[in-house]
């Protein structure tokens, strides 16, 4: 709290006079707190590796030596609070516990989510036109072999496409399509889940939208200052795709997950 001000109170620093103005409020530990006006006032340096302060002068540089606080440090040991306890000193005890992690963090978690349940509930709603798969006249489904994997590649595979299952991105499916699956290792080492497409794109109706050009482009961004973007986390899961063509981009391994049923038939997936 404010209670007055006080203009040209008389400091002394080294026999030099360099009075500040003060405003009186309730402060503890400290008589005086010189801030930032008084500083660039009486051209001060602060030296905080060395604890000290320089002022320029016409005759050479004034310096102040600060001094160590002789108030003691307010964490004790265990022994000195045995012995305060000892001598009938007022005590109070209090614990501290983190609650142990059980497995890996979730969605639920994460604070925004538990704030705003309605909104992170399920799958977002359709906001735009479905994603659409053209194809050429006369093209008949296209299913590939699976590719060869090694037993540590298979258990990811599957933790992965469990993963993809619990979020809805994708389903069980006896489609007639199929496209191999493999995996691609990022700079962290973890491994990034691919689909060869090729023989779906090869079969494909190409859109022939133009790309804007480059140049174009910079030449838009003349005389702006500020710039944004913006990276969607898995970005391909963002757009839904037209359920006539959801069964177009099924993609399967020689792998069993739980949520599909027993089949002599390599299961597919499709993404949703």
């Amino acid at each position: 709290m404010i209670h007055g001000r006080v203009r040209d109170v008389d400091v002394q620093e080294a026999g030099e006079s360099m009075p500040p103005d003060l405003i009186i409020c309730s402060v503890e530990l400290y008589d005086v707190i010189l801030g930032m006006d008084w500083l660039g006032k009486f051209r001060a340096h602060l030296d905080c590796h060395r604890g000290r302060v320089e002022f320029d002068r016409g005759k050479g540089r004034l310096v102040y030596q600060g001094v160590r606080p002789t108030s003691g440090s307010l964490v004790i040991s265990v022994m000195q609070a045995e012995r305060m306890i000892e001598i009938s000193c007022e005590a109070y005890l209090a614990t501290i516990s983190l609650p142990e992690a059980v497995g890996e963090a979730k969605v639920g978690d994460i604070r925004v989510v538990r704030e705003l349940p309605d909104v992170f509930q399920s799958l977002p709603p359709s906001r735009s036109d479905p994603f659409t798969i053209e194809l050429e006249p006369g093209t008949t489904p296209i299913s590939r072999a699976p590719y060869r994997m090694a037993p540590a590649e298979m258990a990811e595979l599957k933790k992965q496409l469990e993963e993809l299952l619990s979020k809805g991105f994708i389903r069980p499916s006896t489609s007639p399509w199929g496209a191999p699956v493999l995996f691609v290792k990022k700079k962290d080492g973890s491994f990034r889940l691919c689909v060869d497409y090729r023989g779906l794109n090869r079969v494909t109706v190409k859109n022939m939208y133009p790309l804007p050009r480059i140049d174009e482009l910079l030449d838009q961004l003349r005389g702006a200052t500020w710039f944004s973007k913006i990276d969607l986390a898995s970005g391909y899961h963002q757009i839904p795709i037209d359920e006539v063509d959801i069964r177009k981009t099924a993609f399967g391994q020689a792998l069993m997950v739980r949520t599909f049923s027993r089949s002599t038939e390599t299961p597919s997936v499709e993404i949703t």
